[in-house]
């Protein structure tokens, strides 16, 4: 009777957990009613539970090289427009109506560009979601493309390729970027949940390393990092990062989540690679890098012990 009592009780409390809107780690305490990244799986129409599932840590030294990995084609990318900026409760997410293409780098057909969001630490801590051989960089940008052919997002999701997206580390510089000035400053009129404002003239390339930079990328397979957690995604994670300063990323952790504290470390932690494979580029540039690094090492613990 005890044993059934216990099954009830346990079934009662998955069931408020699953049923209430989800949520990040960063938004629990011991009232909170979401449903945290451990019950994501539970949810409706959940696939946070796959195979295929994304952010990911990438070993460097496990990746393949891929010689069919081109540079991406970006196309309108320069086209200056104005943005809806919006305080999603989760991240500050841009939608762009306007339709910048994406093509080339394997992809078997152009992408259009439907919205860009961001996951940040706090105040410039730790708060990428991929990592590259376990470092987490302080925020990461993601820029969301669905096939042309598709009306929405909604029906990109039921391909198993119907999204590709750019993923873009940051890295903390002494000085502003310039480029994010108006970012910055838009951040400060959408504090809470569901303001939105508008960003004047900008163009999407503004936002990203210069395009001659972006030859040096990873490639996999993976999913949304937020329920339902489709696996339909093409992930492309740059190597080049963008530089920004302490007080633009500590303008970030103002903003708010539905409840008032601060939207901070909106991040889902890496998964599981499983079978899956992690490709790069056409350049060697990564390992190379990394090689000369361990043989710098080497010779300086040898001289040292030489001495």
């Amino acid at each position: 009777m005890k044993a059934h009592f216990f099954s009830l009780l346990l079934a009662s409390f998955l069931k408020s957990r699953t049923d209430a809107a989800w949520c990040y780690n960063s938004e629990m305490s011991c009232t909170s009613t979401c449903t945290g990244p451990e019950f994501w799986s539970n949810m409706s129409n959940s696939e946070c539970n796959g195979l295929s599932q994304s952010p990911i840590n990438i070993v460097t030294r496990k990746t393949e090289q891929d010689p069919d990995l081109t540079p991406i084609q970006l196309i309108k990318y320069q086209e200056s427009h104005s943005w809806n900026i919006r305080n999603s409760g989760k991240s500050v997410q841009v939608n762009i109506p306007h339709g910048p293409l994406i093509s080339g780098g394997k992809l078997k057909t152009f992408y259009r560009a439907v919205q860009f969001h961001l996951h940040w630490g706090k105040n410039g801590s730790p708060g990428s979601e991929h990592t590259v051989d376990g470092e987490q960089y302080p925020m990461e940008l993601h820029i969301v493309h669905i096939k042309q052919q598709y009306t929405s997002l909604a029906e990109a999701l039921r391909d198993p390729t119907g999204l590709a997206v750019l993923g873009f580390f940051y890295e903390m510089s002494v000085n502003n970027n310039r480029n994010y000035d108006p970012i910055s400053s838009a951040l400060n009129k959408i504090i809470e949940t569901g303001a939105n404002t508008t960003i004047p003239n900008m163009t999407l390339a503004s936002v990203i390393p210069p395009q001659e930079t972006l030859t040096n990328y990873f490639r996999y397979q993976g999913s949304l990092t937020t329920p339902n957690c489709a696996e339909s995604v093409v992930w492309t994670v740059f190597e080049s990062t963008i530089p920004i300063s302490i007080s633009q990323l500590s303008e970030f952790s103002k903003l708010k989540f539905q409840d008032g504290n601060p939207l901070t470390y909106n991040y889902r932690s890496v998964q599981p690679l499983n079978s899956r494979k992690v490709y790069r580029s056409g350049s060697d540039a990564v390992l190379a890098s990394a090689a000369l690094l361990a043989a710098t090492v080497l010779v300086s613990i040898t001289l040292s012990q030489s001495g």
